[in-house]
């Protein structure tokens, strides 16, 4: 089993003609089940933050406005990884076995990206061309 998953969360957007990543959180989860609630947690940051509650005491009366149905619905993207538990079974038993997972939903402007993966498999991915090197036999 893999305990410790480095767990992080980025915005990518265009500024000035290039792609540009913005990191919004970054975890270092000791253990599985803490980063399934740091990811399950940052996700429904992100949508809480992209669709408020209209009826929120920080914003004005009229202060924000819905948009256009064929605007892509980034929040309930968000919200419906996080709260469907078959999936996060699927998380949770791909990073226990040492594999990357990625969840990527985007809309006009803004893609943003939950990555996760076990810290052990990260190394013995870097350590894996030090290992099958070639050695020079003297008969080349």
């Amino acid at each position: 089993m893999h305990d410790e998953i480095l767990c992080q969360v980025t915005a990518y957007g265009v500024c000035g003609g290039r792609r540009v990543g913005v990191p919004l959180g970054t975890y270092r989860a000791p253990t599985l089940p803490l980063a399934l609630w740091w990811l399950r947690d940052r996700a429904a940051w992100m949508a809480d933050r992209l669709d408020p509650d209209p009826a929120s005491a920080f914003f004005p009366a009229a202060a924000l406005a819905p948009v256009a149905d064929s605007v892509p619905d980034v929040p309930s993207a968000l919200r419906a990884w996080c709260f469907d538990p078959g999936h996060q079974e699927t998380v949770a038993e791909e990073l226990a076995a040492g594999h990357l997972m990625r969840f990527v939903t985007q809309d006009d402007t803004t893609e943003y990206e939950l990555l996760a993966e076990s810290v052990d498999a990260m190394r013995m991915h870097r350590a894996m061309p030090l290992l099958t090197v070639s050695v020079p036999t003297g008969t080349d």
